[in-house]
């Protein structure tokens, strides 16, 4: 089993990735900036850190196995976690990305579609500039796993599918995909080693 650094493991998605990995027998260090809600459990390692002291950063996840990064892009940018993963030497970084850099159509991206809500934007251009930064990136095996348009609470159902550059979409125009399962989808594309330096996205 692996040793992974979780950082942002307090969120709505680090914490479902934190129980995840938990599930598959990995180890996991949760890192945030305050981390005392996650209590004392077997198989983690909390420690308050933040994302944004490249030292401090790099201090905690050096020696371990791979990073998953759940921050906010607009809060924190590629620099900062890449920096980091290299100065730690560790290999293998699976970030949690958005939906706005997914395409709708040739050459359009979710975030440049009409009626794009505008407290999402700063948000999703920042997570579109994280990746096309990862793209020029050649010395961390990275991934970036993009959700759907919606991405919230809902069932652990393991029955989703998995595309590469374009947004999901159901039989009903609806394109979403709940915490739990994204996490799933997430934990498996870290056990298989693969896809490396590419995106990919899940839905229903």
């Amino acid at each position: 089993m692996s040793k992974i650094a979780i950082i942002g493991a307090t969120g709505n998605v680090g914490s479902r990735l934190l129980e995840e990995a938990l599930r598959r027998g990995h180890t996991v260090t949760a890192l945030a900036r305050d981390t005392s809600g996650l209590g004392a459990r077997d198989g983690v390692t909390a420690r308050n850190v933040d994302a944004l002291d490249m030292a401090a950063l790099a201090d905690a996840i050096a020696g371990h196995d791979a990073v998953f990064s759940a921050t906010r892009f607009a809060s924190v940018p590629e620099s900062a976690i890449v920096g980091a993963v290299k100065r730690a030497g560790v290999e293998r970084l699976l970030v949690v990305g958005g939906a706005g850099s997914l395409y709708v159509a040739p050459g359009r991206r979710v975030l440049d579609a009409p009626g794009f809500p505008p407290a999402y934007r700063e948000e999703a251009t920042a997570g579109a500039a994280f990746l096309d930064a990862l793209r020029r990136e050649r010395d961390v095996m990275w991934t970036f796993v993009s959700p759907s348009a919606e991405f919230v609470d809902g069932p652990r159902t393991r029955k989703f599918r998995v595309g590469v550059d374009e947004l999901l979409v159901d039989a009903n125009g609806r394109s979403w995909i709940t915490f739990d399962d994204f996490a799933i989808a997430f934990l498996d594309a870290f056990e298989r080693g693969e896809p490396v330096r590419q995106r990919f996205t899940v839905g229903y």
